[in-house]
């Protein structure tokens, strides 16, 4: 299939009471690994790329990277730049043929992140491709981006019915209890100020930081209309210790680096399928 664009794949997400997942790659053994666990779970699902990825990778060799994945299988899937920062790199990958990109100006003051936001949503919509936005701030680390706990912030839901119609946004991450990375404690979310967000707009909203996040309280937040669940340190976890475990196993004069590689698609298939069956999306594509 050819790659469909963020508002195309949430589309029925609070009709139909599902969310799609959205998981980080950084190269081609977990972009497969993802798209595998997809098909497998017959799902629609999300890759996503960092700003810092796709410069480790290279911006267009990453879009015909998920190209080409994406015209082997028969699920929808869409490439989304996640967390990026510079706007000039946020064009480019929209040019590279990217079908979602992310805007994060959450750092910046309201009106600010207003400006930016919609100046990449008015550019994008040329190009038949779709924007996220973030509104408060998600603690922990992302690629390059570092929240500190002490300077996070929740999303104001007063702020969000101005903030998804001057933009244009077509989907908005919110801040509410989640963080990037592993959790230093146990997660606690705040499902009122879900509830309050949900509420005033109709706008697709994402929860950032999925790893480590109990499944039931991503199912609740799902069963209350969220739209995207991100994951991306999980498979970073699962690509790194699988590495380990591969050069442990294998004898030191094996020099094939497939050998070393090929697991990891598996693992990252098996922990992708098995999110997309807790996000209700299973059976979707």
């Amino acid at each position: 299939m050819e790659l469909v664009t963020l508002q195309e794949i949430l589309a029925n997400t609070k009709k139909e009471h599902y969310a799609v997942g959205a998981f980080n790659f950084n190269g081609y053994e977990d972009a497969a690994g993802i798209a595998q666990g997809a098909a497998a779970a017959r799902s629609p699902v999300i890759l996503m790329a960092s700003q810092g990825a796709c410069q480790y990778i290279g911006l267009y060799e990453t879009a015909g990277l998920i190209k080409g994945i994406a015209k082997k299988l028969s699920v929808p899937i869409c490439l989304h730049l996640d967390h990026a920062t510079d706007l000039d790199f946020i064009r480019e990958a929209v040019r590279a043929g990217f079908s979602s990109v992310m805007i994060d100006a959450s750092a910046k003051p309201y009106e600010e992140n207003i400006h930016d936001s919609k100046t990449i949503a008015t550019f994008a919509k040329d190009y038949h491709c779709s924007v996220e936005a973030e509104l408060g701030k998600v603690g922990g680390k992302e690629d390059n981006i570092v929240v500190e706990d002490r300077t996070a912030s929740f999303t104001d839901p007063a702020q969000v019915p101005r903030f998804v119609e001057e933009t244009g946004i077509d989907a908005l991450a919110i801040a509410f209890g989640s963080v990037h990375g592993f959790y230093k404690s146990e997660p606690k979310l705040d499902f009122d100020r879900l509830a309050a967000v949900l509420k005033l707009t109709a706008c697709p909203i994402v929860l950032h930081g999925g790893t480590g996040i109990p499944i039931a309280d991503i199912q609740k937040c799902i069963s209350m209309g969220l739209a995207k669940v991100n994951v991306g340190t999980e498979l970073k976890a699962a690509f790194s210790n699988t590495i380990r475990k591969m050069c442990a196993e294998l004898p030191k004069d094996e020099f094939d680096p497939r050998k070393f590689l090929k697991p990891v698609k598996a693992a990252c298939a098996a922990i992708v399928q098995e999110k997309l069956e807790a996000f209700g999306s299973a059976g979707k594509a």
